[in-house]
């Protein structure tokens, strides 16, 4: 074949391979989501905005009708629609019947499938436990036309193998995922975007990408914890602005950023949105509703806007008891996590008591508190009189720079006058390979009982530090030794990057009052060949085998007979 009949060849090819990869909805006016599942409702209109489509999402079974009176009769839709569940079942003959000519698609999972109906060759990759990472995102995806995909190491043989057969360009892992993700897409020299964790440090890295990109004036502001239109459009980035608390690092973006205006969508925030306008001089506009889709009467009513709500994590603390110890004059102040999710608060207590005198404490740095778990602070103060409040302001959130909630409350102050003997020492730590547990040697050195809480602080595991605790509180008899197993999946590059290990051990008399504190730095050792469980394993093997043996033997004899 001569070179000009082959590219003419290649030619009609790579026509033919593009028609095949234009989205089957490129007749549609209009992309709609039916499904109950946001990870379905996010992609479709990430979906629909990357090929420059107006789209909606139904919220409830009744929103299929009202959604329709915002729509002109005759217009073209193409629905999204879940398999599994979906909000109105047959939505494309309700629709027909309604004179919107429709076409549907019906996904298990609409994520990797819509992906493949798209021409795009940049990808970010997240997980889908942090529903927020989908929105801090969405608005850098539509500009750089970029598609996020889900990833965790359930599907991400799927991921890999669909990037495989695709073109890629680039790729960002954004945010935690898991190990498997990160080890199986290392081919595509991926970027990531992960500082330890942190939705609010990671939001402003995608941010600068996206002003990169198109240097916006005016940006979202929000919490990522649902999806609505115009935080999905890509016409202007998103913020994150915490729920109650301007975590700091993001008043200085905003200061320094260039921004001029925040759209605050929904008024869940308007009192951290007030407290960015103060503190920044940003503008701030409130979009809490539309207009009525249902007109009624002389005057257009106003109705709510469409929200999707994202799962979340919900952390809750709380102050549990406040007490003045007479005995030692100090202040022990008491927190109690009501979540299962660990978190990290800081306080700040402005006390005073009957004579006048008024003086504050506080934390310098924020403290780790494990699920379900109590962990008290202590404070040394000067002698108090008579009843003593104390004004608390403490701020807490899933990271040490994440603290976006507050206890704001005036509590008051009870008295008592104990004096804790008790003493506890760290003696070692050792990591088992095996069991994947940490493995921390305490002993009660003290004249009394104990109870000890053990923390490993700011462990890197696949490059994020976390810190890991007991999962509940230790006791220790009177000279007592005990071996601690703090559960933490380390691999081998994990255990290169910590040659060095912080202990950290909260203990005392009272369970719920650990009022005294030690620290130790291990080098991290690994636990020795556990030659008990091997011989048990032998053992188990070899007593199998017997009894295999003398049955066969029993059954020859029995044939034998």
């Amino acid at each position: 074949m001569s070179r000009k009949k082959t590219k003419t060849a290649f030619a009609i090819i790579t026509a033919i391979l593009t028609l095949l990869l234009l989205p089957l909805n490129a007749s549609a006016d209009r992309i709609i989501s039916n499904s109950e599942d946001w990870r379905d409702v996010y992609s479709t209109l990430l979906y629909a905005n990357i090929l420059k489509q107006p789209s909606n999402f139904l919220v409830s079974d009744r929103h299929a009708t009202l959604l329709l009176n915002s729509i002109p009769r005759g217009t073209k839709l193409q629905v999204v629609s879940s398999s599994r569940v979906p909000y109105i079942v047959g939505y494309k003959s309700f629709l027909e019947n309604r004179g919107y000519p429709s076409d549907e698609l019906i996904f298990d999972s609409a994520n990797l499938e819509l992906a493949k109906r798209l021409n795009v060759t940049r990808f970010i990759v997240i997980d889908d436990s942090y529903g927020y990472n989908a929105i801090s995102v969405a608005p850098y995806a539509v500009v750089s036309n970029s598609y996020v995909l889900f990833a965790d190491r359930n599907n991400i043989d799927e991921v890999y193998s669909f990037l495989k057969n695709r073109k890629v360009d680039s790729i960002i892992i954004y945010g935690n995922v898991d190990r498997e993700v990160i080890n199986q897409l290392t081919e595509f020299n991926p970027e990531i975007i992960n500082k330890d964790g942190d939705r609010y440090d990671n939001n402003i890295e995608i941010v600068k990408k996206y002003q990169e990109i198109k240097h916006a004036k005016q940006a979202v502001l929000t919490n990522g914890e649902f999806i609505e239109a115009e935080i999905m459009s890509g016409v202007e980035p998103v913020i994150f602005i915490g729920s109650q608390n301007v975590p700091e690092q993001v008043k200085k973006y905003i200061q320094e950023s260039g921004l001029e205006v925040g759209v605050l969508i929904g008024n869940q925030y308007v009192g951290t949105a007030t407290n960015i306008r103060r503190q920044t001089g940003l503008s701030v506009f409130v979009k809490f509703a539309q207009s009525a889709r249902v007109p009624r009467g002389p005057i257009s009513p106003v109705e709510g806007l469409d929200l999707f709500y994202l799962p979340v994590i919900n952390i809750v603390l709380d102050i549990f008891s406040i007490e003045y110890n007479r005995a030692t004059n100090t202040l022990e102040v008491t927190i109690k996590n009501n979540a299962d999710q660990a978190a990290f608060f800081k306080g700040t207590y402005t006390i005073e008591d009957s004579s006048g005198k008024k003086f504050k404490v506080g934390d310098t740095t924020p403290i780790f508190i494990d699920g379900k778990e109590f962990k008290t602070v202590t404070y040394e103060i000067e002698p108090l009189t008579g009843n003593i409040t104390a004004d608390v302001y403490v701020i807490y959130g899933e990271s040490k720079r994440s603290l976006e909630k507050v206890i704001d409350k005036k509590v008051n102050v009870s008295t008592v006058s104990i004096i804790d003997e008790s003493l506890v020492d760290i003696l070692s730590l050792k990591y088992d390979k095996r069991r994947k547990v940490f493995l921390v040697e305490v002993k009660n050195i003290g004249k009394t009982e104990a109870y000890v809480d053990i923390e490993l602080v700011d462990v890197i595991v696949a490059s994020v530090r976390h810190t890991f605790g007991l999962e509940d509180v230790a006791r220790l008899k009177k000279g007592q030794i005990k071996t601690l197993k703090i559960r933490a999946e380390l691999e081998d590059e994990d255990i290169e990057a910590n040659p060095k290990v912080l202990v950290r051990g909260y203990y005392g008399q009272r369970k719920q009052n650990l009022i005294k504190t030690i620290e130790k730095e291990f080098v991290l050792e690994l636990k020795g060949v556990d030659y008990l469980f091997y011989a048990s394993v032998i053992a188990s093997v070899v007593l199998l085998f017997l009894i295999i043996i003398t049955a066969k033997r029993k059954r020859k004899k029995e044939e034998k007979k």
